[in-house]
């Protein structure tokens, strides 16, 4: 075997290498700080080892670690010192690293060590990962939709909170869908602008109804049965003590203003991901209801398609939607659970853009109803879960062939 394998175990301050021989020997292990002096180093000590041995090609691989590790990658996939060797690179799912390394009874928890069993893994060849992107525009295209990910995570999180003191502060306002949108405009004008559950009940209806009317500009059809209904609300719901009610209020003005800014930082993500969409041509956007937000937060993990050697079935597992088989001997097990590995930036993408075209597609809509009703529990997850599998079969398909979506 004419083949040199790297462990880096990346942190934010140091790095630690193993230089593993193709035989499994060490060759050197050391390290380094993770900045430019450092990847340097390893540059020039992988270079000595490939030359004193007379070898090729080349194997380095690091653990996913968040941002720690993106600026080695690129330094090592740029260098111009291994452009002359067959280099690949690659980042390891460390549940799958952690895996391997049970396999050694004993070995202590310390970074050598870490770097060894990530170098021992390409060595065996048993952990199946694709490659590192060397096409810069799906990582900066990937950097933004990762951003928006957090962003509307963020989001929904806060939106939690604020319905939580929502119920502190008009209870049955929280209880009820009287608005729409709870968050829309005239719904946080409501919540905000009248102090106390007493000030909703006791305004007089025809203002309240011109009240929602306003904030909402004029959208909404029937603004005095929304009016009837706000007032019904506030009166059912409980009193707080004035001290208590001014705190709420309080929290629940800088709830709505973090909202607001979330938004706006959600709006400027998709519109510069829209626009650096556009350089990389796919046919994803053919797909009534995916969108190019979608597309993009898809494509950007998915990256160059042909990395996935074993078709959609590859492209499934890399977004954590398959199963596990629950079987043994003449059982077979009728409830089995999805794995917990997987990229779940993909599969947010993917579940996201299943749900839209669940509403704009007639065969994503029936599959999804015929998934729904197989079962009684779990029956939206589930269902969700299915429909997102086969929208991986679709995806595969139209980036494999770059061909157009024509719908059945």
């Amino acid at each position: 075997m004419n083949q040199l394998f790297v462990g880096i175990d990346v942190g934010s301050r140091d790095n630690a290498v193993h230089i593993m021989l193709p035989d499994g020997e060490k060759y050197s292990s050391f390290s380094v700080r993770n900045n430019l002096d450092g990847s340097q180093t390893i540059s020039k000590n992988v270079v000595s080892a490939m030359t004193a041995k007379g070898l090729k090609n080349l194997e380095i691989g690091i653990e996913a670690t968040g941002v720690y590790g993106d600026g080695l990658m690129c330094f090592l996939n740029e260098n111009d010192a291994l452009a002359q060797f067959e280099k690949r690179l690659y980042i390891l799912n460390p549940k799958q690293v952690e895996k391997f390394k049970q396999a050694y009874s004993d070995l202590p928890k310390n970074d050598p060590v870490d770097a060894f069993v990530i170098a021992d893994s390409l060595r065996f060849g048993r952990i199946k990962t694709n490659p590192y992107q060397d096409d810069y525009r799906y990582k900066s295209l990937q950097t933004l939709t990762r951003a928006r990910f957090f962003a509307v995570q963020n989001l929904t999180r806060e939106k939690q909170r604020f319905m939580n003191y929502l119920f502190m502060k008009c209870s049955g306002l929280a209880q009820e869908k009287v608005f729409s949108d709870t968050y829309g405009a005239a719904a946080l004008a409501v919540f905000e602008e009248f102090d106390t559950p007493d000030d909703i009940a006791e305004m007089d209806i025809e203002q309240l109804a011109s009240f929602i009317a306003e904030k909402g500009k004029n959208r909404s059809p029937r603004p005095d049965e929304i009016a009837k209904a706000v007032q019904a609300a506030a009166k059912g719901s409980f009193r707080l003590p004035k001290t208590v009610n001014n705190s709420v209020n309080q929290v629940l003005s800088v709830s709505i203003s973090s909202m607001r800014a979330m938004q706006s930082q959600i709006k400027a993500l998709e519109k510069e991901i829209e626009r650096q969409f556009q350089n990389i041509p796919n046919t994803l956007t053919s797909v009534p209801g995916i969108g190019p937000v979608f597309s993009a937060g898809i494509i950007a993990e998915v990256g160059d398609i042909n990395r996935f050697t074993k078709g959609q079935s590859g492209l499934a597992k890399y977004a954590g939607l398959v199963w596990k088989e629950n079987k043994s001997g003449m059982f077979e097990g009728q409830n089995t659970r999805m794995i917990k590995s997987g990229n779940r930036f993909l599969k947010y993408y993917l579940c996201e853009a299943a749900i839209s075209l669940v509403r704009c597609d007639t065969e994503f809509r029936r599959y999804y109803d015929l998934k729904f009703k197989e079962v009684n529990k779990y029956q939206h997850k589930r269902a969700l879960a299915l429909t997102a599998r086969k929208l991986v079969r679709l995806v595969f398909r139209l980036l494999k062939d770059n061909r157009l979506y024509r719908p059945a």
